[in-house]
């Protein structure tokens, strides 16, 4: 076990945006055993001493010093071929869980590493068994190597350390690229969109631009009223 690369990665994730100060926790499999940071450790100062070793199985006296994700990590372990898990807080990833079903990325690079990410939405999101059942049946077991927690985190697997990285950068990746995407549709649709591609069609001074570039002003009064006033003057007048 490369405790090194522990502490590049974690570094590597706090640097890019994808935890917070206190946040995430990542953890490889080595035989029957698993090493996994220690409970409130930063991530971009890992220490030797904040890797602690555990059976997977379980329990054990260190459990209470490793972090509250262990018995999910300790749950996927048992039940997919994982060799590594990373839990992160990438923001973007983390708002869509709350608004979307599933992530599903528009862009091609992310198609093609990581397919998508199913969304899994549980009554205890931390440290929960329950989580590790829904991520194992939705996401693992159906070709997915991530998947979100609702209004949580990720979970990302891997046959390698990096990999898990490298598919939890390319998830909040493509939700980056999914809000922005969101923004410029809900652009489209306050301006009008259509053929025009959501340009101001007014004039000077707040005046309707016809399509064939004319100024159309604007009355407070409905067309027809003045009209329709007059004519009754006039068959009145007649009438006498």
């Amino acid at each position: 076990m490369n405790k090194e690369e522990f502490i590049y990665i974690g570094r590597r994730l706090y640097e890019e945006g994808l935890v917070d100060s206190h946040a995430g926790n990542i953890s490889v499999r080595d035989g029957d055993n698993i090493y996994i940071t220690r409970r409130d450790v930063m991530l971009s100062e890992i220490k030797e001493a904040d890797i602690i070793k555990l059976p997977i199985t379980g329990p054990s006296p260190e459990d209470e010093s490793a972090s509250r994700e262990l018995p999910t990590h300790r749950d996927v372990y048992a039940s997919t071929s994982a060799k590594a898990i990373i839990h992160a807080h990438p923001p973007h990833a983390v708002g869509l869980s709350i608004t979307e079903n599933k992530i599903v990325p528009q862009d091609a690079e992310a198609q093609y590493l990581i397919k998508g990410a199913p969304i899994i939405r549980v009554r205890e999101a931390i440290g929960s068994t329950e989580a590790a059942k829904y991520l194992v049946t939705n996401a693992y077991n159906n070709g997915y190597v991530v998947a979100m927690v609702k209004g949580h985190g990720s979970f990302a697997i891997g046959d390698t350390l990096m990999n898990a990285y490298k598919y939890t950068s390319c998830l909040e990746n493509a939700c980056k690229i999914l809000f922005v995407v969101k923004t410029v549709e809900g652009t489209r649709g306050r301006s009008g969109g259509g053929e025009s591609g959501g340009r101001d069609r007014r004039g000077p001074q707040g005046r309707d631009r016809s399509p064939q570039g004319r100024d159309e002003r604007r009355t407070a009064i409905p067309r027809g009223i003045g009209v329709m006033d007059r004519s009754r003057r006039g068959r009145r007048e007649r009438e006498f």
